[in-house]
Parts: structure tokens; C-alpha cells; sequence
């Protein structure tokens, strides 16, 4: 399996905890704030919206922050105007990253990205510079433990999911993106648990590193994650499961 997937597993896992929820929550209100803006706030009719609700409840989320979200959104309550981009960059070692955006201000934001990589041996990219080497897909995450993979092959493509992966702990099962909120609700109704479901880059060739390299690459990665207005990280690197899980 690649390295940056087992850092997205350790990434879920390390958001159930009391020090990131607060991290986690400003994260998915924007992303509920943005798909409200661009979908509608009828979840029947948007599936990003009713995704990032489904989102949003399993990681406990008050249904009143969560209604709050998607009225501001609506444009039904006052708030900030938001809008989502991406910047490309390197990491150490030549590691292509791509790191999505939800701000009110770019400015603010692209001094606080550009200062996150230059502190720790990365540097901004121009646009399409890495854009190329990544693939938007949905991604489902599903417990290994809880289902063995012919069954969950059947059901997937069933869903109309494209693929499924052996990913180590898991099994991703990967689908079309506007086809991720469908396919996790008939797995869900086929009682398949998933552990997450979302839109992911995923990288088509790797930058293998050990050591020094992979130290400051995930350190930069945490960097870029800290900020409030980075949704997420995407990059193409891969690291041995012991220095990951020093991460």
C-alpha cells in the first residue's frame, strides 16, 4: 500500500481524539458551509451536502451547528464569504503536494501556506506544476475486520463503486466523485461499515523516502493540516509504516 494512505488512516484516527475534534469540527462546517453555497441547502438534492451531514453526525457534531452551517451557506444567515481553491507545491525530497482551501481572505491564506512550507524545506509551486500526477476520486474506507473482500467487491460495484483496493488495515473502495455520497449510502443500506467516505487526490506515481526526508515531509504536512484554513493535504509520498506512526 502507498505511504500516504495509511497517513490518511492514522489522520482518521487521530481526529476521534479531544485535541483535534475542535480541528476537525472548523473544518467540516466549512465544508458544509460551501456545499450549501454551491448545491442548495436540500440534501436530497445535493449529494456533497449530504455527504458532509453524514460526515459531520458521525463525528458528533450538535445538529444545530450543523443546521447553522448550511444556512449560512444558503445565504438564510449572515457570514463569512468563503470560497475554496488549491495551491501546488514541493515538500523535501521533491514531494508533490497539493493542499485544498476554504478561506474568506487569500491573502491571509496564501501567506500562512507559503509560510508553512518555506519553514519547513518545501516551497509554492505554479499552477498545473503537480496538478497533473494527482486523480480526484471518492474514497471509502472500510474496516478489513468487518467484511471480507469478495463480499465487499460484490457490494461495491453493485453501488456502482469502480474499484476496491487492499490498502493494509482497510479496504478503499474508490467510485466516480460525484458518485461518492450514492455509493456510501447503498453500502450503507447493504449494511457495509465504512469508517470514512470522501473526495480525495490521489496520487499516480510515488516519491518513496525514509529517514530525514520522511521526518520533514510529515512534519510539513502536520504544518500545512494545522492551519485552519487547509481542508486537506494531498501528497505523493511514500513512507514506511513505523515512521508514519511516529507521525
Amino acid at each position: 500500500m502507498s505511504g500516504h494512505s495509511k497517513w490518511s488512516q492514522i489522520k482518521h484516527k487521530k481526529a476521534k481524539t479531544d485535541a483535534q475534534r475542535s480541528k476537525v469540527f472548523t473544518k467540516l462546517i466549512r465544508e458544509l458551509t460551501i456545499a450549501s453555497r454551491q448545491g442548495g441547502s436540500d440534501p436530497g438534492g445535493n449529494p456533497r451536502l449530504r455527504l458532509a451531514i453524514q460526515t459531520a453526525r458521525e463525528a458528533n457534531m450538535p445538529n444545530d451547528t450543523i443546521a447553522r452551517a448550511v444556512k449560512k451557506g444558503a445565504g438564510e444567515l449572515e457570514g463569512q464569504a468563503l470560497e475554496e481553491f488549491f495551491y501546488e507545491g514541493y515538500g523535501p525530497a521533491g514531494v508533490a503536494l497539493i493542499i485544498d482551501v476554504v478561506s474568506d481572505n487569500r491573502h491571509r491564506t496564501g501567506g500562512e501556506v507559503r509560510h508553512a512550507l518555506t519553514k519547513n524545506h518545501g516551497n509554492m509551486g505554479e499552477i498545473g506544476s503537480v496538478a497533473w500526477n494527482f486523480e480526484t476520486r471518492g474514497v471509502i474506507n472500510v474496516d478489513k475486520t468487518r467484511i471480507d473482500e469478495d463480499t465487499l467487491m460484490a457490494a461495491a460495484l453493485e453501488a456502482g463503486a469502480t474499484d476496491v483496493s487492499d490498502e493494509g488495515d482497510v479496504f478503499e473502495v474508490y467510485t466516480d466523485p460525484t458518485e461518492l455520497s450514492t455509493v456510501a449510502e447503498a453500502l450503507k443500506m447493504a449494511n457495509v461499515p465504512y469508517q470514512a467516505a470522501e473526495v480525495q487526490r490521489v496520487p499516480k506515481t510515488f516519491v518513496k523516502l525514509n529517514g530525514d526526508d520522511a521526518r520533514k515531509v510529515l512534519r510539513l504536512v502536520e504544518a500545512l493540516e494545522d492551519l485552519d484554513d487547509v481542508q486537506r493535504v494531498s501528497a505523493n509520498f511514500d513512507i514506511p509504516d513505523e515512521i508514519l506512526q511516529q507521525g
